[in-house]
């Protein structure tokens, strides 16, 4: 059983990394700061009775979860804007009013970027998965619990069973493999 000290001391080290994966998904400093403080809230309130050994790898799945719910949230919203969008507002044109000409998209979203750059996007992202799908399953499990998940060495030594140095190793040779993949595509990073 995690006490209130190893609880509080858990949520205070994963905070930041956590922030960085949300704002990353969600791509809103704010809402990235509301999932990560639901997301521990959760962990708190169902967890907290659980081992301190436990708590990375629940917080890692309630996290996750979080930011697939807000991903639902938005759709529903969404849903709800296009619904309504054709209506004019009290006191413009009538039949005159479109609302493309008064919808400005903010800067940065995703609904500013144009299809030629979402297309790229999507396609750069399927050439990286792609190639990361290719990689020898350890270095592959490696690779994405240090740079996607942002878990350090010892916890991905942990999660995977070996050592530090093995971490590093499988890391560093998924790495060099990747870029010489992309870079043999034409991807420069």
């Amino acid at each position: 059983m995690a006490t209130d000290k190893e609880l509080s001391d858990f949520l205070e080290n994963v905070e930041r990394r956590a922030f960085k994966q949300a704002v990353y998904a969600v791509r809103k400093d704010e809402s990235a700061l509301d999932i990560v403080q639901d997301a521990m809230i959760k962990l708190a309130e169902k967890y907290g009775d659980k081992p301190a050994a436990e708590l990375p790898m629940l917080f890692q799945r309630i996290l996750q979860t979080t930011i697939l719910d807000y991903f639902r949230r938005e759709k529903v919203r969404n849903t709800w804007v296009s619904l309504f969008s054709g209506m004019a507002p009290a006191g413009e044109g009538g039949e005159d009013f479109d609302i493309l000409e008064s919808y400005a998209a903010e800067e940065g979203t995703e609904a500013a970027e144009s299809s030629a750059d979402k297309v790229e996007r999507q396609q750069m992202l399927a050439l990286i998965d792609e190639e990361v799908q290719k990689l020898p399953a350890r270095q592959r499990e490696a690779f994405l619990m240090r740079y996607w998940q942002d878990m350090d060495v010892a916890e991905t030594a942990e999660a995977m069973g070996c050592s530090e140095g093995s971490v590093k190793t499988h890391c560093s040779r998924a790495t060099h493999t990747l870029a010489e993949s992309l870079k043999a595509k034409g991807i420069k990073l």
